[in-house]
């Protein structure tokens, strides 16, 4: 039979709790402070009692009830304190530990794990998931211990005062402690589920479409985007809806056995009167101090609501991070040297989930200096030629052969050393200009940065900006054309100075004249080296020696 939920309650809060060790000083304090915190709240509302059945004559010990009311009173000011730093001190860290630790998690199964999903979806995941985790941390640990220490100094309480007043509480306890919190949350785990889920599916429709409002704009589309956000915006109020009617449900129940257990306590108040065992002193004490004994423990279903949220976010975060890569680095890597020679032996490759094969038995060898084109029909499985170089997936028959060694063999870093990558549309990041050309070097120097830009053709260009190499692309890059973010793709590239250059559809955003540049700078700066060209169009193929049509991959 098939899980429904990928992990258990029992799983995630083990592996929560585990993530949570680096903080457990932090954690240990703010449970110890909202432990004894709510037994001053106990000893708040007993002492009180005591306090004023002795100034009214029933007890002795007006004096010590008053000096301990005042210490409770004190006490549950500092513990509340010192439970909100302490939590959130220790729950902030590890959610900057569990971002970095996502983003490791991405990096090893990207990019094959991102191809055909919501990007808007896992941003959700990476930021509001793991900020939903924060309840967990800093409001979750502390009220566990305290709904099991409050019951049972209730219960010792009670049964001092007459074993009677023990009995009735005890199973008003362990229902509304126990039985109610695992009905609750097994209850509504779906409801929490789904709840993040819309949420995410609405915030990526959202950033989709800050992303192509240009487009939406130009087209006349804002109307029919309108209504795809509406859409995702009411599933989302209807699963908030879902969730709201639990969490009112829950909270119903206990509020039911709270009222009860106050009413069964002076029931057993007149059954023990009618028989003469008169307690007035402790009964009322009793009653004072079950009454926030219960109101710290009703707190839990508040505890519970949160945490279906808490369980539905660390489902995805842990999906992801158990995610396993299409292609994992060698055990024990070997180097493969300057490439000399690429090939493609009998190889066959259907993207995971598929049926087709998009090569079928394919066999091909490329040697150093050749300028491959390759043309095809869009589907037919060029730019899976160039995945499969990158190790982005494994061939799912044959192998290929790096200088006569497996790919399989040469570890990531070097393989991708040796081999770059321009795409299309050159991504360009929050940073300086120079930055954003130096990412393909870290350790590279200004004047290299400036011989790469030279070379690339964009020099002239990024010379006319009012700060130079130090303008911030996070203000430029939209007023930037497609041949300027291509010429600093390029720029990349010959700072990198890799062996092998795979291109898919560098011209598509350019036009002639730009393409015609382009292709000038492949021919003059890249010369000698190794070149795997994608194009639909006949004229960014013209520089190439052989063309390889995608029809002859099956």
């Amino acid at each position: 039979m098939k899980r429904k939920f990928s992990y258990s309650m029992k799983e995630m809060n083990y592996r929560l709790l585990m993530m949570g060790r680096p903080i457990w000083k932090y954690i240990g304090i703010s449970t110890l402070a909202s432990t004894l915190g709510a037994l001053s709240h106990m000893g708040l509302m007993g002492f009180g009692a005591l306090w004023l059945l002795a100034a009214a004559g029933f007890c002795d010990g007006a004096g010590i009830y008053a000096a301990l009311t005042a210490v409770c009173a004190i006490l549950i000011a500092v513990c509340r304190y010192l439970e909100g730093v302490f939590s959130h001190l220790g729950a902030y860290g590890i959610l900057a530990k569990m971002r970095v630790h996502l983003f490791d998690a991405i990096d090893r199964i990207a990019p094959a794990y991102l191809i055909g999903r919501e990007t808007g979806d896992v941003m959700n995941i990476a930021v509001s998931d793991i900020e939903t985790l924060e309840y967990f941390f800093a409001h979750t640990i502390g009220p566990m211990f305290t709904v099991i220490l409050l019951p049972t100094t209730t219960v010792v309480i009670a049964w001092c005062v007459n074993p009677l007043y023990a009995l009735v509480l005890i199973p008003i306890y362990l229902i509304i402690s126990v039985v109610l919190p695992l009905v609750a949350l097994k209850a509504g785990r779906g409801i929490g589920m789904r709840y993040r889920e819309q949420l995410g599916d609405l915030k990526s429709k959202i950033l989709e479409s800050v992303y192509s409002i240009r487009d939406i704009q130009i087209f006349g589309a804002g109307q029919r985007r309108m209504q795809v956000v509406e859409q995702a915006n009411g599933k989302v109020n209807q699963a908030a809806l879902g969730l709201t009617l639990h969490r009112q449900t829950i909270a119903s129940f206990p509020n039911f056995f709270v009222y009860l257990a106050r009413i069964l306590i002076l029931v057993c108040a007149g059954v023990l009167a009618a028989r003469g065992i008169n307690h007035p002193v402790g009964t009322i004490a009793l009653s004072f101090a079950a009454t926030a004994s219960l109101s710290s423990t009703f707190s839990l279903t508040f505890v519970v609501t949160s945490l279906l949220e808490s369980y539905a976010a660390a489902e995805r975060i842990f999906k992801i991070e158990d995610t396993e890569p299409e292609t994992k680095e060698p055990e024990h890597p070997v180097s493969c040297g300057e490439i000399e020679t690429i090939e493609f032996q009998d190889v066959t490759f259907a993207y995971p989930g598929t049926r087709k094969n998009i090569l079928e038995h394919f066999n091909y060898v490329i040697k150093k200096g050749d300028r491959v084109g390759i043309a095809g029909e869009s589907g037919a499985g060029k730019s899976t030629i160039l995945r499969l170089l990158l190790r982005f997936y494994a061939p799912t028959e044959g192998q290929i052969l790096i200088n006569g060694i497996p790919i399989e063999q040469i570890s990531f870093t070097e393989l991708h050393q040796r081999i770059a990558f321009l795409e299309q549309d050159t991504y360009l990041f929050d940073a300086t200009i120079a930055e954003n050309i130096g990412i393909a070097k870290p350790e590279a120097g200004m004047d290299e940065i400036r011989t790469a830009a030279k070379r690339a053709g964009i020099a002239e260009f990024i010379d006319t900006l009012p700060d130079g190499y130090d303008t911030d692309m996070g203000q430029m890059s939209a007023r930037l054309s497609g041949g300027e973010r291509q010429r600093i793709g390029i720029a990349r590239i010959l700072l990198r100075n890799p062996d092998v250059c795979l291109m898919d559809e560098p011209s598509s955003a350019l036009d002639a004249l730009h393409e015609k540049e382009l292709l000038h700078t492949l021919e003059t700066e890249y010369a000698g080296k190794t070149l795997l060209l994608i194009s639909h169009r006949t004229s960014t193929l013209t520089g190439c020696e052989r063309i390889l049509n995608a029809e002859t991959f099956r």
